[in-house]
C-alpha cells in the first residue's frame, strides 16, 4: 500500500498542476476546446450541414450552429444506436446513457470513447484528487470505494448491437484495471438490473469488507445504509466501516439528507465531496474542503455556453461564453462536447459564486419550479426552507415532492408530500417556519402569500415510509440514478404518489 500511496500522490500533484493551469487561463483553454472539437467533427454529417470548416471565432460558432436540445438532435442520435456513424462525432459510438429524466420519454445520450476516458473517468479521478489534496492523512487507498450505480442493456438492431444504461453502469463496464483494483463490489453484482436484488447481494457482500468511501445519489445510498446496518446489527456505519473517510455524492441535493447522514456515519472526520455528474457529462467537483461551491472543470472536452434564465422565455436569447458571464447571476447551461452534442440546452441552471477561478453553485432544473400563482418558486428555495424547517423542528426527510393547489382560478396554495424519517413533532410549527423562509428568500412569494390574498399557507401532508419507494418501483425507476421530481406546475405526479401512500 505504501508504493501504491507513493504513485498516487506524484500522480495527484501532477494533475493539480493541471488544474491550476485552466484555473489560470480559463479562457485560453475553452476556446482551445472550441477550436479542437469543430476540427474533429468537421468532416461529420452536421459538421457538413453546419459548415464547420468555416467557424474561425466565437461569434461564429453561435451563428452557424443554432441551440440544441434532444428533440433536435434525436433523429442523428437514433441512427447512431442502428449503426450509422460520423453524424455528430467522428469516431464510432456504441454506448449511450439513458437519462433519468423526470418524464415517459427516454433520452439516449451517446458516450465517445474520448469521452468516456477524457471526462467521466477524469471526473472520477480528479474527485479523489480533491479529496486526498485537502485531506493529507487520507488513507483512502487501503480500502475500497463503494459505487451504487445501475445497469445497462444491449439494444439488438439486426446485425448490429448497441448498449445503454445509467451512465454509471457504463462507466463501470469500461473502467480501466487500475481502477477497478479498488472498487466494490463485484461487476456481476454492481451491474445488476434488478434493484432489490442488487441491494441485497450487494448489502451481504459489502458488509464485511473494509470501505474507504462511498458514492453514489444520495436518496438511493440511504437504502443501501440502511439494509447494511441491519445485516450488521448496528447503529451507526463507524460501527461497521471504521475506516469510512469520504462520500462522493451528487444527483440530487444533498441538502436534506445532511444531518441524516451525519447521524448514520457518526463520524466528525467524515468529509462529503459534492460533484456535478449527468449523462451528459462531468461538469463540476467541489475542490474545497469547506465549502459547497464546485469548481467548473474545463478540460474534460466541453465547451461551455450559458443563457440568462431571465431570457430563457425569449425566442432567440443571447448566449454567454465563459468570459462574459456574471457574478451571482443565474445562468442555463449549454455544452458541446467530443461525444457529440452541440449547443446542447441540459436543462440545469447554476450560478457562478466566483470568476477568478470559475466557481458555480448548482440552482436546479429549468423545468422544476412552481409558477402557478406568478410566485417562481426555484428548487433552491424550496431546499433552503426545507433545510431550515427541519433544523428548527430537528426533523429528517426521506423524500419529497410540491404541487400547487387550486382552490380558485386565482387563489391556491402549494402542497408538500413528504416522506420523514423522524417526523417534526409540531407539524403546525414544521409549516410555519418553512413559509416563513420562503418568504424571506423570494420576495415573489412573499407578496402572493401578503394577507393569504392569492397563496394561503402550505399543505403538508406526512407520507407512510416507502411511499415514495413503491411510486418509483410501480414506474420501473429503482436503483440507479433515478429521483422522485421536486416541483411540478401540475398535479401529476403529486397524485400519482398520494395514490400509494396507503398501498
Amino acid at each position: 500500500m505504501a508504493i501504491i500511496n507513493s504513485i498516487a500522490s506524484w500522480l495527484m500533484k501532477k494533475r493539480m498542476h493541471q488544474i491550476e493551469l485552466f484555473m489560470k487561463y480559463p479562457h485560453d483553454v475553452q476556446e482551445e476546446w472550441m477550436h479542437d472539437l469543430i476540427d474533429k467533427a468537421k468532416d461529420t454529417e452536421f459538421g457538413r450541414q453546419h459548415d464547420f470548416k468555416s467557424i474561425n471565432n466565437y461569434q461564429q460558432f453561435k451563428q452557424h450552429i443554432p441551440v440544441q436540445d434532444y428533440e433536435s438532435l434525436k433523429p442523428y442520435i437514433e441512427r447512431m444506436r442502428r449503426g450509422e456513424q460520423n453524424l455528430l462525432w467522428h469516431s464510432d459510438i456504441k454506448w449511450f446513457a439513458k437519462s433519468s429524466g423526470t418524464t415517459d420519454k427516454s433520452k439516449f445520450i451517446p458516450v465517445s470513447t474520448e469521452f468516456l476516458d477524457g471526462c467521466h473517468y477524469n471526473g472520477g479521478r480528479d474527485m479523489i484528487t480533491f479529496h486526498c489534496i485537502n485531506h493529507p492523512e487520507t488513507k483512502l487507498f487501503t480500502g475500497k470505494s463503494l459505487a451504487l450505480g445501475g445497469s445497462f442493456k444491449t439494444d439488438d438492431f439486426g446485425d448490429y448491437q448497441s448498449f445503454h444504461g445509467d451512465v454509471s453502469a457504463i462507466i463501470i463496464q469500461n473502467l480501466p484495471m487500475w481502477a477497478e483494483y479498488f472498487r466494490a463490489p463485484d461487476v456481476h453484482i454492481a451491474l445488476m438490473d434488478n434493484w432489490e436484488e442488487k441491494l441485497e447481494q450487494m448489502s451481504n457482500s459489502m458488509a464485511n469488507e473494509n470501505v474507504t468511501s462511498l458514492a453514489g445519489v444520495p436518496s438511493w445510498m440511504l437504502v443501501l445504509i440502511k439494509r447494511i446496518l441491519e445485516i450488521k446489527k448496528a447503529k451507526t456505519l463507524k460501527e461497521v466501516w471504521p475506516n469510512l473517510e469520504v462520500y462522493f455524492h451528487g444527483g440530487v441535493s444533498f441538502t436534506p439528507y445532511r444531518e441524516l447522514f451525519d447521524k448514520l456515519f457518526n463520524n466528525s472526520n467524515m468529509a462529503f465531496l459534492q460533484l456535478y455528474n449527468a449523462s451528459e457529462g462531468f461538469f463540476g467537483i467541489q475542490d474545497q474542503r469547506d465549502s459547497n461551491e464546485m469548481l467548473l472543470m474545463l478540460d474534460y472536452g466541453i465547451y461551455y455556453e450559458f443563457i440568462p434564465v431571465s431570457a430563457l422565455g425569449e425566442e432567440n436569447p443571447r448566449t454567454y461564453n465563459l468570459s462574459e458571464v456574471q457574478k451571482d447571476k443565474d445562468y442555463a447551461m449549454l455544452i458541446s462536447t467530443n461525444a457529440g452534442l452541440w449547443r446542447y440546452k441540459i436543462g440545469d441552471t447554476i450560478r457562478f459564486t466566483s470568476l477568478i477561478p470559475y466557481r458555480f453553485i448548482i440552482i436546479g432544473r429549468i423545468k422544476q419550479y412552481i409558477n402557478a400563482f406568478g410566485e417562481e418558486l426555484m428548487i433552491h428555495n424550496a431546499e433552503q426552507a426545507l433545510k431550515a424547517a427541519c433544523e428548527r423542528s430537528r426533523a429528517n426527510i426521506i423524500d419529497y415532492t410540491v404541487a400547487p393547489v387550486f382552490m380558485n382560478e386565482h387563489k391556491g396554495a402549494h402542497e408538500w408530500l413528504i416522506e420523514f424519517e423522524n417526523d417534526p413533532g409540531n407539524l403546525d410549527f414544521f409549516r410555519s417556519v418553512l413559509d416563513d423562509t420562503l418568504k424571506q428568500i423570494n420576495s415573489d412569494y412573499e407578496a402572493k402569500r401578503f394577507n393569504n390574498y392569492i397563496l394561503h399557507l402550505p399543505v403538508i401532508r406526512i407520507m407512510p415510509k416507502g411511499t415514495f419507494y413503491r411510486w418509483l418501483k410501480a414506474n420501473n425507476k429503482l436503483g440507479g440514478q433515478y429521483k422522485v421530481p421536486r416541483l411540478s406546475n401540475d398535479r401529476k405526479i403529486l397524485e400519482e404518489v398520494y395514490s400509494f401512500a396507503n398501498a
